[in-house]
């Protein structure tokens, strides 16, 4: 029978994730699509402690942050048109007042450095080798914040320069936290804004730079998520309008190759009635009052109360506040 895809078989790896392991992600929009599955099926994970992150230097220095005692103050902010921002964060840190911005900025970093002290695996999806230097510091940027363009220079990384810089950041972390294994992955998001072919060069730079971390430290494990898509799925259905993006069918197909790659036999089991919990949380009955909607309602806390009693370190409060509104 002819074949009609190329499979790309799973990956074999010696990580085994379970639901008491923290994980931190770090990295493009892709690393926030796993990110997102882990929270909701409970995982202990941090996502992108100063926003979306695509080039391998702002990467590495948000890294080397997390291992430091400094704060961010207002010399480490730059203000357009009323807004303040830091070049080493998303925008969704910016604010109109400075004290605002100083403040989540200062709050999510000492939310990560806390996390990262029980972090068993970190998570990074790598963008794009393209990096911007803001002209008036020599310093790479994380984010442009659409000040104009004449403000930067935008420069391409060799595969020496993004190994180099990773490997110096991952190895200090993992000196600090020996405990910790680093997944890396380059994401299957083309950036397609500086033409296909630029593209196409800046990805393979980058999977050419993750090999050779892999190669050279036991701790560094790659994730093929943008061979996946690029040679598994193959076909524009699997992405977004924008032609761009992945779409949740692709995601969905990354995951179920992610948690078979990685997570325990344990957590692969729970997986099932934990995802039953958020479905039947999902649920919006027109006539909440009725007998049977009740006995659902409180079908549901059981699962809940006997699934905590066996695993009390998963959390269910959300689903669990979601079904005590319905009841009468």
């Amino acid at each position: 029978m002819p074949q009609f895809r190329t499979i790309l078989p799973t990956p074999i790896s010696d990580i085994r994730v379970n639901h008491r392991d923290n994980i931190l992600g770090i990295g493009s929009c892709f690393v926030e699509n796993i990110g997102h599955l882990l929270k909701q099926y409970k995982f202990p994970c941090l996502i992108n402690p100063f926003g979306i992150l695509y080039n391998p230097i702002s990467i590495q220095q948000s890294l080397e942050l997390l291992l430091n005692n400094d704060v961010f103050t207002h010399k480490d902010l730059v203000e357009n048109q009323g807004i303040w921002y830091s070049f080493a964060h998303h925008g969704s840190f910016s604010h109109p007042q400075a004290t605002q911005a100083l403040r989540l900025i200062n709050q999510s970093l000492a939310k990560a450095r806390t996390h990262l002290q029980t972090t068993q695996v970190l998570l990074i999806t790598l963008g794009t080798a393209s990096v911007f230097v803001h002209k008036n510091t020599s310093k790479v940027v994380a984010n442009c914040h659409k000040f104009p363009a004449s403000h930067f220079e935008k420069k391409q990384l060799s595969v020496e320069q993004i190994q180099a810089a990773l490997q110096a950041c991952l190895v200090k972390i993992q000196h600090a936290h020996p405990q910790l294994s680093v997944i890396l992955t380059v994401s299957p998001v083309r950036h397609i804004r500086d033409g296909l072919i630029e593209s196409q060069r800046s990805k393979a730079k980058l999977l050419l730079a993750a090999a050779q971390l892999e190669q050279e430290h036991s701790f560094v494990h790659y994730f093929p998520a943008y061979e996946i898509v690029m040679d598994d799925l193959r076909d524009y259905r699997f992405y977004e309008s924008d032609l761009i993006h992945p779409n949740e069918q692709a995601i969905d197909y990354i995951w179920a190759a992610f948690k078979k790659t990685y997570c325990s036999d344990t957590s692969l089991q729970l997986l099932t009635p934990i995802k039953k919990i958020i479905q039947a949380s999902q649920h919006r009955p027109f006539h909440s009052e009725t007998i049977a909607h009740q006995g659902f309602i409180e079908q549901q806390l059981q699962n809940i109360a006997q699934l905590t009693q066996q695993y009390p370190f998963l959390d269910f409060e959300k689903e669990k506040l979601i079904f005590e509104k319905q009841q009468l």
